[in-house]
């Protein structure tokens, strides 16, 4: 089989989470720079990665990388890329996106104008054609280019992977499951512990813990650019790798999740997001105010995303709300609480130095993942990893 350099994109501050995850996989990491980790894999490990990876934002194949400080070199370096090597006569080919930082070369609708036009010089080139009917099958291309170093890569994602499926309706200011993923991720919780998640909106922290729970790919329910790309993928290893996500699916576990708002139509979505995961079952969702926060289990977790304050109008009751999850967490003496917010004060507020505190960026802005540490419980089982599972 054919060995690619697979480019994985992520959150800025889940870079350890996905790697592990590839590493679970059984694939070699060759790179891990901000907000993305790099890998070796072959056509399989396109599938495995897209359908398995809980925390990455999509996957690239890497056709080059090369120096460029000016659209000359720039057009000149993307012409000599074997373009050739991925994309068929009739495929249709553009640049969807193209970032820069620190670089000579910022405007990204250049960029993606004159690498597109130095892609059809070269296929023109090899195929020995004139015009393209880009008829075919779609072939997205993304670029980015940090201190005039171009990364160029292949998308077989398409839409991002943080698009389960299951999440139609969602909060004002929802949290993407696959940071929601990765926050589950960064805390020793297992599905055999408590976790409840008193801020719940649209449910996607409880939705992902179950998944998880229950063994469940993420991407097995949803489909990809690249499932198209028979000159490179066969359909088989396709159907063999969703087929081995099912295979793996436990739903022999009754974990203890549940999620609360104090907004009813937030639990009415979350209950109805929870159906179309298939995971209503594993989850109990209810009404209720953070003052009620209270759960008669011990050495429990709460994992959370609460209300920041970004709007003017909400700054001020901050640190009253902050104030109240602190003093119900102090009444759970035996539990964990991890909480994400871009909320700076709430060490201050609660009287009380985290245990950790993990910078990570929730899109364009600047969070911080508070974590403080309950007990452990008298006796530990660890488990074993989920997900798909490393190849002998």
């Amino acid at each position: 089989m054919r060995k690619f350099e697979l480019i994985a994109p992520c959150h800025f501050g889940l870079e350890a989470v996905l790697k592990k995850e590839i590493i679970d996989l059984g694939y070699d990491v060759s790179q891990v720079e901000d907000g993305r980790v790099t890998f070796i894999g072959d056509d399989e490990a396109v599938c495995r990665a897209n359908i398995g990876l809980r925390t990455a934002d999509r996957i690239l194949i890497k056709v080059g990388s090369f120096r460029a400080e000016t659209f000359d070199e720039l057009f000149e370096n993307t012409k000599a890329l074997a373009w050739e090597e991925y994309i068929p006569s009739d495929g249709k080919f553009w640049v969807a996106k193209a970032a820069s930082i620190k670089s000579k070369l910022f405007s990204p609708s250049d960029i993606q104008s004159i690498m597109k036009k130095a892609m059809v010089e070269r296929l023109k080139q090899v195929y020995g054609i004139s015009w393209f009917t880009e008829e075919g099958e779609r072939f997205p291309v993304r670029v980015f280019i940090m201190k005039d170093t171009v990364t160029v890569g292949l998308d077989t994602t398409g839409e991002s992977l943080h698009k389960r499926g299951y999440r139609k309706l969602t909060a004002k200011a929802p949290i993407a499951e696959t940071l929601a993923a990765g926050l589950i991720m960064l805390t020793p919780w297992k599905k055999d512990r408590i976790l409840l998640d008193p801020f719940c909106g649209s449910g996607t922290i409880p939705i992902e813990a179950a998944l998880i729970a229950a063994n469940i790919a993420p991407g097995m329910k949803r489909s990809f650019t690249a499932v198209q790309w028979n000159n490179l993928i066969t359909k088989k290893i396709w159907d063999d790798c969703y087929e081995e996500a099912n295979d793996l699916v436990d739903l022999s576990a009754k974990p203890d999740i549940s999620g609360s708002d104090v907004d009813p139509e937030m639990i009415r979505i979350a209950k109805q997001n929870a159906r179309l995961a298939g995971m209503e079952k594993q989850i109990h969702f209810e009404q209720n105010d953070i003052m009620a926060l209270s759960h008669n289990g011990k050495y429990g977790f709460i994992i959370t995303n609460p209300p920041y304050g970004e709007r003017l109008e909400e700054k001020n009751a901050m640190p009253a709300l902050y104030k109240k999850i602190g003093e119900r967490f102090r009444e759970m003496d035996t539990w964990s609480l991890f909480m994400i917010t871009s909320y700076e004060e709430v060490e201050k507020v609660f009287g009380k130095k985290a245990d950790k505190n993990r910078k990570i960026y929730n899109g364009m802005m600047k969070t911080y993942y508070y974590q403080f540490m309950g007990p452990r419980p008298p006796k530990s089982d660890r488990g074993k990893t989920d997900g798909f599972q490393q190849r002998k």
